[in-house]
């Protein structure tokens, strides 16, 4: 004779339609967090703490695309430049790190304008890095840095408009030509005047 699985053990498993958000958000909330506060352990840069927001929330770009922020890495570093005391102890700064031909949420056109635009700001393995610095807290920061790879985004979304190539119409060429002999006559009036 086989047990039976209890009712609230059932509704808790991973698959099931019924199971608490928590339960399904667990796998990335404990990615994310191995993700930031692991690089502690190897001396790298302050990592920002992981919330269950950040599991959840996604960045909109419109209404199609939407990307999670898993897939965005922001690490808070010092700021450069005047700041008095606190630019030395406080790390407000952000570093985004952003992979564009990895990102399953971007369309393959998008990635491609971005990769032709963007230029130095991509690495080599086609990851974009951004460093907002602006302002005085790393919330505000981290705001910014959000929103100018939202503005990256959404320029890449639309298609630059193609080039017809015309000729110029025959009053445009008839204002050339005018405006050409007006041109060479002011130029010979400037000549020396002979003396009778």
């Amino acid at each position: 004779m086989q047990a039976q699985t209890p009712d609230c053990v059932a509704q808790a498993r991973p698959g099931s339609q019924d199971a608490p958000l928590w339960i399904l958000l667990w796998p990335a909330m404990i990615q994310a967090w191995l993700k930031s506060w692991g690089r502690i352990a190897f001396g790298k840069k302050t990592p920002l703490a992981p919330s269950l927001l950040d599991v959840m929330d996604m960045l909109e770009i419109s209404e199609d695309i939407r990307i999670p922020m898993s897939a965005i890495q922001l690490t808070a570093i010092r700021s450069q430049g005047p700041g008095g005391q606190n630019v030395n102890k406080v790390a407000s700064a952000i570093h985004l790190r952003f992979d564009v031909v990895g990102s399953p949420a971007l369309p393959q056109s998008v990635k491609d304008r971005l990769i032709s635009t963007l230029g130095r700001r991509l690495t080599s393995d086609g990851v974009l890095i951004l460093k907002a610095q602006r302002h005085r807290t790393r919330e505000r920061n981290r705001e910014a840095a959000l929103e100018r790879l939202r503005a990256l985004i959404v320029a890449a979304l639309s298609e630059p408009e193609k080039r017809i190539p015309t000729k110029p119409g025959k009053g445009a060429h008839q204002r050339r030509l005018t405006e050409k002999s007006k041109r060479g006559e002011l130029k010979r009036s400037r000549g020396k005047v002979a003396d009778d």
